[in-house]
């Protein structure tokens, strides 16, 4: 940690972050959720929200993929997404459902504005973002895909739609 110049978790909480939080609706696999948290502490999210059946750490499942990120990211537990979604739009973020509906809109086409708050909701690794949420958020966004699959794990898509909205936000906290 010395050498790499990391900050502890306390130091972590403290720092800057990007105006972004990841909502976790349904989602099964503890290596996913611990790979979120992972990724989240990486890019300084916000916060994670988790939702539905999402487990919560502690759980030794989820630190095995966290490495303690479970501890540095703030997190939250809530029963319903549709309340989630109502209360983040009143706090002033603008909802993205990270799903492939029609009408989504492919994610490198969004304007993200570094103004502004974002909250992305990823859904269940079989169902995906559950029709109730998709129909709550502002808007709906994909990846583009050109193989032969049409989905990724959602660890991996969320990474990647973290990454996506951090290289535009991240000006502010660096």
């Amino acid at each position: 940690m010395i050498e790499l110049q990391r900050v502890g978790a306390e130091e972590y909480r403290r720092l800057a972050k990007i105006p972004l939080v990841v909502v976790l609706d349904d989602v099964r696999s503890l290596n996913n959720i611990g790979s979120v948290f992972r990724t989240s502490d990486a890019f300084r999210v916000e916060k994670i929200y988790l939702s539905g059946i999402t487990a919560t750490p502690p759980d030794p499942d989820i630190h095995k993929t966290a490495l303690g990120a479970e501890d540095s990211v703030a997190w939250e537990h809530v029963d319903d997404i549709v309340t989630l979604v109502d209360r983040l739009k009143s706090e002033g973020y603008t909802v993205c459902a990270i799903e492939q509906v029609n009408g989504s809109q492919d994610i490198t086409e969004l304007a993200i504005d570094s103004s502004r708050k974002y909250a992305v909701i990823m859904g269940n690794e079989v169902k995906g973002v559950c029709q109730a949420a998709v129909d709550a958020a502002d808007v709906c966004l994909e990846l583009p895909q050109h193989g032969t699959k049409h989905s990724l794990n959602v660890a991996i898509t969320t990474g990647i739609v973290i990454w996506t909205f951090y290289l535009r936000l991240r000006d502010g906290i660096l």
